[in-house]
């Protein structure tokens, strides 16, 4: 079911403090921010070759990254985020196998422009794991 590692990606508190350590310390080449209100986050991605990295910062209070951040001031790996061919028949396979979906579980249009699930970390030994269709 699982394809390529798609991203890791990293909650930061500031995104522009981030993003210059990563383009000024590491000479990494940054996409611009994008606004995603729907997901309750501002990000910017990475593109290290054989995957991206993503750097969330929380839009609005009520951000899911705001909650994380406040129990990790500095930052850290908030999530890692798996391609499938199939995202619905991933979610149904997952769901009868007894894997919990976060939200609705229905899914979202995430920052590539495809549909996006969020698997609980409790069922991924304390990994917040995201399926992006391929």
């Amino acid at each position: 079911m699982l394809g390529r590692l798609n991203h890791v990606a990293i909650a930061v508190p500031d995104l522009a403090a981030a993003s210059a350590i990563y383009r000024n310390t590491l000479g990494a080449k940054l996409t611009e921010p994008q606004m995603l209100p729907e997901h309750g986050v501002t990000v910017v991605f990475i593109d290290v070759g054989n995957t991206k990295i993503e750097l969330l910062e929380p839009l609005g209070v009520d951000s899911p990254i705001a909650a994380f951040l406040a129990k990790n001031p500095s930052g850290g790996m908030h999530h890692v985020c798996y391609e499938v061919p199939d995202i619905v028949a991933a979610r149904d396979r997952l769901k009868e196998q007894g894997a919990r979906i976060l939200g609705d579980g229905e899914p979202k249009i995430g920052a590539h422009g495809k549909p996006v699930l969020f698997l609980h970390p409790k069922d991924f030994n304390g990994t917040l794991i995201e399926l992006e269709q391929e």
